[in-house]
Parts: structure tokens; C-alpha cells; sequence
């Protein structure tokens, strides 16, 4: 990642507005990755469907909850990870792979990393453990995608952080643009990024007059067989 391929606020705020689904169907027509890659599958879950979407770069890192750290330091007490954070571009979203055999055992993130996390410009965390203090969290507007809820933090804590992880089968690199909304999580290719939105509104307004002819009382299976040849 480079300052050239960095989005501005304003690219960023516009591709911030479209929904996931639409962002997904964008990304294929470039053809820069497999259709069955790039994103996390469903043993990820959006906590506050409710919210909008959230667009951020990552910041990555592994966790484990089963067994103390080695240094035995508190849950939260990593300045050395929050230093990191701020090497990457805001605005940001945490991606942590529990590495435990048994992912979720303990949350590391609840309300004290949300409001940690917002003030260092965060947006969200994603993770295949899981996540705590939901109606706290909730409150503050920052965004969880969690594979489950836990009352407990156990012995949550970070393993290593700035390398490469997967959740949910979705690989992700530090840096890696993040696009999240209630129906998931996907990065979003840098080389492609900027033309996101224009792509975007082209298959929007293609939908809708697929749409205009279904709902038509001159709707025919000719014409439908027409259409989608014309969207294909």
C-alpha cells in the first residue's frame, strides 16, 4: 500500500454508502479474484446489523484466550499493539484471528477496546472469536463481526500483531481495504476500489429496470429472457 492507492475521505465516504451485496457484485465484474474468495464467510456474524456500513484498512493480529499471556500483562495493557495501530491509515478496522483450538473461549474486545478503538480512529473489529459488552459497544457505534458472544475475557490477549491472518476464510493482509455492512464482511481490491461506486450505480440502474419490467402489466417471459441477456 502506497499514498497513491490510498482513497480519500470523500472515495472513501462513497464507497462507504453502498451496501455489501452491491459492493460484491462490483468487485466480479473486474475479474481480479475468484468468486469464492475475498470475503468471510457466515461463521462471521455482524453484531448490529442495524448500523450502516463500515469502511476502514486493517489492522491485524492473532489472539488467544485459553491461557495467560506469557508476560503476564492485563487484557487491554499492550501500548506496543495501540502504537501499531496508528501506523496504519485511518480509518481503521481491527482484525484478529483467534487462534485457540477452540475459538471464543474469551472476549478480548468489549467496551474499553471499542472506546479505546474510537478514539485512534477505528471503526470496527472483526474476528473469528469472540466479543463482549454488545449494548455498551452498541452505543458507542463502533461495529463487531464476531463468531460468537462470550460473558468472559478468560485469559484474552494478543499473540503477535502486523502479519497476515484469516477469519472466517478470509485472508486478509495489514493495510487491506475493508468494506463490512449486516450482511458481511469482504476486502475490497485497492486496484479496483475507486471505480467501485460508478460500477456500483451502472448495475443499480440495470436492476432497477429489471425490476420496472417485472412489476409491468406488459411483463413477458420474452422480454425477461431479453433482459437478462442485455444484464449478462
Amino acid at each position: 500500500m502506497t499514498p497513491t492507492t490510498l482513497l480519500s475521505k470523500e472515495e472513501l465516504e462513497e464507497l462507504r454508502q453502498i451496501d455489501g451485496c452491491t459492493v460484491s457484485n462490483a468487485i466480479e465484474t473486474f475479474n481480479v479474484r475468484l468468486r469464492n474468495e475475498g470475503f468471510a464467510n457466515s461463521s462471521v456474524r455482524c453484531q448490529f446489523p442495524q448500523m450502516g456500513p463500515m469502511v476502514g484498512y486493517a489492522v491485524t493480529g492473532r489472539i488467544r484466550a485459553s491461557s495467560p499471556p506469557m508476560t503476564g500483562r492485563c487484557y487491554y495493557d499492550r501500548m506496543d499493539f495501540w502504537r501499531h495501530v496508528m501506523t496504519v491509515p485511518a480509518p481503521r478496522v481491527i482484525v484478529m484471528q483467534d487462534v485457540d483450538r477452540v475459538p471464543g473461549i474469551g472476549a478480548l474486545v468489549g467496551e474499553v477496546h471499542a472506546t479505546i478503538g474510537l478514539a485512534m480512529e477505528c471503526v470496527g473489529f472483526v474476528s473469528n472469536g469472540a466479543v463482549r459488552d454488545l449494548e455498551q459497544v452498541e452505543a458507542t457505534g463502533f461495529q463487531l463481526y464476531a463468531g460468537s458472544v462470550a460473558v468472559s475475557h478468560a485469559y484474552a490477549h494478543i499473540v503477535e500483531f502486523g502479519e497476515p491472518v484469516e477469519v472466517g476464510g478470509l485472508k486478509v493482509r495489514p493495510g487491506d481495504l475493508i468494506h463490512g455492512d449486516r450482511h458481511g464482511v469482504q476486502a475490497v481490491p485497492l486496484s479496483v476500489a475507486r471505480e467501485i461506486p460508478r460500477v456500483a450505480a451502472e448495475l443499480n440502474r440495470k436492476e432497477r429496470e429489471l425490476f420496472d419490467l417485472c412489476r409491468s402489466s406488459d411483463f413477458s417471459v420474452d422480454q425477461l429472457a431479453a433482459k437478462l441477456q442485455k444484464m449478462s
